[in-house]
């Protein structure tokens, strides 16, 4: 589970790019991304997950992702000054209800 703290009144901005091209390119490599969900009470404030097949592919899908040219050179210059903080909490999905571990 991620949550993003945006810097104020960027949420919106952060968000086209991440639908547009984060979202895409966690697919193209077999995660599947659930959310974004907004907080009703924070408008710097959103949650977002990213479900693995399993917990082996986890580090692997990972790797791929930030080793790969649209992190490097795009999403992390542009997308992470955005960002005041996140957290991330490694949870695992119990019930089988999300297609995967995440």
């Amino acid at each position: 589970m991620r949550t993003y703290r945006v810097r104020s009144g960027l949420r919106a901005r952060f968000l086209e790019t991440f639908r547009a091209k984060t979202v895409p390119a966690h697919e193209a490599i077999g995660m599947k991304v659930i959310g974004p969900f907004l907080a009703v009470d924070d408008p710097d404030v959103f949650f977002w997950m990213r479900v693995f097949p399993d917990p082996g592919a986890r580090e692997e899908m990972k790797s791929q992702f930030y080793e790969g040219a649209l992190w490097k050179e795009d999403l992390e210059k542009n997308l992470f000054p955005l960002l005041d903080r996140y957290d991330v909490v490694l949870v695992e999905d119990t019930a089988g209800t999300l297609g995967g571990r995440s």
